[in-house]
């Protein structure tokens, strides 16, 4: 049996400073035993479980199921331990793979070469078995594994996952630095946004904001648009379990009532591909999009605001964005009394030229950016 067969543990990859968001997502998903680990939480799951949260999870990166563990200080440690795997129980020599590798405080201290040598360790293992190897894809393999290399104890997993999460399928058409959508969809769960009231973007981009909240609404599932998934490779995979999981969480999807989601933006080509993006889904022609620059929107009261601005790379110089930010402070100050904010800031030091007390900040990391969330309540 394999690691994640003895205790029914996995472990999810997920984005710093999110953990509690993630904590009661995998709860209410079903998962027990919760705790928290090195960028991400372990947590208990049966089968069925394992299935709703890689497709349901708003916030997850990855899941990956541990195969084996055991002590490695050695390159022929590890070579040896990751020959000790059955690999044709997850796939075969006209399959493909790919490895992703972390090492911290080893004796082996390169991930690339940590994980050129568990590749050669697969490879030799089927070569021995069959006189033939599966290939390495690193962009689109069928199934993903994963070394994690902690203090001279190795872990190699299964990604049941496929790819990462955020990978929604949704965004066909898109910009320059587009938000990452765990972190819109972490935006929308940090504001408390339950449809009890309108919600706007001003400045919505390919609309990934727009499409998080109404996924959120319609509880339409993250991986809704996915042709596969990674557990779809475990050697106890019940592709009838699956099926029936599915179903039962599709079964939930609701309508998105008319007027409820909103947003804009000054480019047309934005505008452009909000709307193939919104397209794709049944209730997406429900939300209200219009070619604007927000300072022209006239008043945006008494609805919730999520926004992210442009920051960094996405603009000119200082001068000009701290002028941005000003104007944004006070549009929000002028034009959205009754309304409450929430703006993402790619760039924390920006936050000072809005000209607003905001109500809290938090941290919440995305592409190596350090950004914030931060509240404003306009009275």
């Amino acid at each position: 049996m394999y690691t994640y067969q003895k205790n029914n543990q996995y472990f999810a990859q997920i984005a710093d400073g999110i953990d509690d968001l993630v904590e009661a997502e995998l709860a209410g998903l079903g998962a027990q035993n919760i705790r928290p680990g090195v960028r991400g939480v372990f947590f208990s799951a049966n089968p069925e479980t394992l299935y709703a949260i890689n497709y349901g999870s708003r916030l997850c990166t990855r899941v990956l199921a541990p195969l084996t563990s055991f002590d490695c200080h050695t390159s022929e440690e590890l070579y040896a331990g990751a020959r000790n795997i059955k690999w044709t129980d997850f796939f075969s020599t006209a399959q493909t793979f790919a490895i992703f590798a972390n090492v911290s405080k080893s004796t082996i201290n390169h991930s690339q070469y940590a994980g050129l040598v568990v590749k050669d360790a697969i490879v030799d293992w089927y070569r021995d078995k069959f006189g033939r190897r599966p290939n390495v894809d690193s962009k689109t393999p069928d199934v993903w594994l994963n070394l994690h290399l902690l203090e001279n104890h190795a872990t190699i997993s299964l990604d049941t996952s496929g790819s990462s999460l955020h990978r929604r399928g949704y965004r066909t058409a898109t910009l320059k630095a587009p938000m990452k959508e765990t972190v819109a969809a972490a935006a929308i769960k940090l504001s408390g946004w339950d449809g009890s009231q309108p919600l706007y973007d001003p400045m919505c981009g390919s609309g990934t904001i727009l499409i998080e909240a109404m996924m959120q609404y319609c509880r339409i599932p993250a991986g809704f648009f996915r042709k596969r998934f990674g557990f779809e490779a475990l050697a106890d995979y019940d592709r009838d379990l699956w099926a029936r999981t599915k179903a039962r969480i599709d079964s939930g999807i609701r309508a998105l009532p008319e007027g409820l989601i909103g947003g804009s933006d000054i480019t047309p080509g934005a505008v452009a591909a909000a709307r193939v993006n919104c397209r794709k889904f049944k209730s997406g022609d429900r939300i209200e999009l219009n070619l604007s620059d927000y300072r022209r929107l006239g008043e945006i009261q008494n609805k919730v605001i999520i926004t992210n601005p442009p920051y960094g790379i996405r603009m000119g110089n200082a001068r000009e964005m701290d002028r941005f930010y000003k104007n944004l402070g006070d549009f929000l100050k002028k034009q959205c009394k009754g309304s409450t904010a929430y703006v993402y800031f790619g760039d924390r030091v920006l936050i000072k030229q809005m000209g607003l007390k905001a109500s809290w900040k938090r941290p919440l990391q995305t592409g190596g950016l350090d950004g914030r969330l931060v509240k404003y309540e306009m009275y």
